[in-house]
């Protein structure tokens, strides 16, 4: 079943005030609009980029600690199609690599850990691991996030690696765009 961007925000919407925290719900929109301009600019379809990006982090509004599975099994036993529900397997491991996330080691889901490890990347995935890393409620600098995180999470054995490859994502964006990324978002500028 496809899940459009109007469904998504009333998904989000739908979860304020249910949870300890409304500041997902906001990051989460700045994923989906940081996704949108992203895919437009380079031709893909932009309804499913935002869309993505509203959803990723779906699974907060259910189990905020074990939020990536959570959004999987709530998007499949809604009938979502995979495209949907893999992103919130997806959002948070970079390079098909379990390690590769922010805030420590996660623990050990067969599941989750199998999947991430033999499944392909799409292109709209790697958008959104690229948003999930720029936004907050507002979109900022790689730099300016990924120390976010490091505050609010702390660092950890994988972190350094985690931030080397945050910053190539950048470059590989960079390169298929055919200039800075960060063009795309003047508002960056206030942000710093």
């Amino acid at each position: 079943m496809i899940l459009t961007s109007e469904k998504a925000l009333e998904m989000l919407e739908g979860a304020r005030g249910k949870t300890k925290s409304d500041g997902w719900i906001n990051h989460s929109l700045c994923v989906g609009k940081a996704a949108e301009k992203i895919a437009s600019a380079l031709n893909m379809d932009f309804e499913l980029a935002k869309t993505l990006g509203y959803i990723h982090d779906i699974g907060k509004s259910i189990d905020f600690s074990n939020h990536v599975m959570s959004g999987y099994n709530f998007l499949k036993s809604l009938g979502y199609d995979d495209t949907y529900c893999n992103i919130c397997l997806v959002h948070s491991y970079l390079n098909n690599d379990i390690y590769c996330t922010a805030g420590g080691f996660p623990s050990n889901i067969p599941f989750r850990t199998n999947f991430i490890k033999n499944h392909k990347y799409t292109e709209y995935e790697k958008i959104i691991n690229l948003c999930d890393l720029m936004c907050t409620s507002v979109v900022n600098t790689i730099d300016k996030r990924l120390i976010d995180l490091i505050i609010r999470r702390g660092a950890y054995d994988n972190t350094q690696y985690h931030v080397k490859e945050a910053y190539k994502l950048k470059k590989y964006f960079d390169y298929k765009l055919g200039y800075n990324l960060y063009d795309l978002f003047p508002e960056i500028k206030n942000n710093l």
